[in-house]
């Protein structure tokens, strides 16, 4: 399974680098419409929509939204309800299933419960 994915401070980056076991994209604000063609996971930051805009333009390119079986948000618990807003808000806007989440760059315990999430959405898309 991949991992598709933006990093704003580099948080998301370092958990996606602790999730060795699958191979990553990083989009970036010069280049967010590059297609994916295969089933992917989405990790999101929360960040205001000027900020998260490539996510939106990400998944709108080709058949991305389509091939999405996941997104996992990234945030700070300090924000409350705004806890992993860009993800929800994806989840909902594209009607993708909201995986997980995890604070700051995850702890070892959230990595191994999200690499769970990762792996059966592997296996489900092998049984498709």
């Amino acid at each position: 399974m991949k991992i598709v994915f933006f990093s704003v401070t580099g948080n998301v980056r370092r958990f996606v680098k602790d999730l060795a076991d699958f191979s990553s994209l990083e989009i970036t604000q010069t280049n967010p419409f590059i297609e994916v063609n295969q089933p992917f996971v989405f990790i999101a930051p929360a960040y205001e929509k000027e900020v998260t805009e490539i996510a939106w333009d990400f998944m709108e390119t080709g058949n991305n939204a389509q091939y999405c079986c996941g997104i996992i948000g990234s945030g700070n618990l300090n924000f409350s309800d705004l806890y992993i807003y860009t993800a929800k808000d994806l989840a909902r806007d594209f009607d993708i299933p909201l995986l997980d989440d995890f604070e700051a760059f995850g702890t070892a315990k959230e990595r191994e419960r999200i690499k769970e999430k990762i792996y059966a959405c592997t296996e489900s898309n092998q049984e498709s």
